[in-house]
């Protein structure tokens, strides 16, 4: 069996995701003040308790259960250290427009410079290998499997009300 300090594991996603927390507050009130638009439709209070709910799950079942591969802890740390710089390099390329909410701001354009140049949702991409990652490198395969699709079906539906959003910015309208 190969030891994983959960603690670490923890500390590092949960970290994360504070200071991400603190960013988007920061953005999001900088966009309110610009006037930015939340559109309807979007799975925002879901996400805000599925997603570190799901790390919550993976990490508990990984503990309970105990991590007995050492390549799955390494390709599980490495996928999540390369999902994490993906994301980070989207949150970056978006500067002061990133939040967790969908929030468009009247007269700004579509970001296509740094991940969005390749993918039109990056952070996105992060998102699922963010959970990938912990789910190997935990050895959650319920809790994993089952993070990936609730996740992955609420960002299809995310997904669906920003495309929605650019396209109402790009037409120079409101979204609604």
């Amino acid at each position: 069996m190969v030891y994983l300090n959960f603690s670490i594991v923890s500390l590092v996603v949960f970290g994360s995701m504070l200071m991400e927390a603190s960013r988007s507050a920061r953005n999001e009130h900088s966009q309110r003040l610009r006037g930015g638009v939340e559109p309807a439709g979007d799975v925002y209070r879901i996400m805000r308790i599925a997603y570190p709910g799901a790390f919550v799950a993976m990490i508990g079942e990984g503990w309970l259960r105990g991590v007995s591969w050492p390549a799955t802890v390494v390709a599980g740390a490495l996928v999540f250290a390369l999902a994490k710089l993906l994301k980070w390099w989207a949150i970056v390329s978006l500067g002061s427009r990133w939040t967790f909410r969908v929030i468009v701001v009247p007269g700004d354009t579509r970001v296509v410079s740094g991940p969005y140049r390749c993918l039109r949702h990056p952070n996105y991409v992060g998102v699922i290998g963010e959970l990938v990652g912990v789910a190997a490198m935990t050895g959650a395969t319920l809790a994993g499997v089952l993070a990936v699709l609730v996740c992955g079906a609420l960002l299809v539906r995310r997904i669906a009300v920003e495309e929605r959003a650019l396209q109402t910015m790009a037409a120079g309208t409101a979204p609604d």
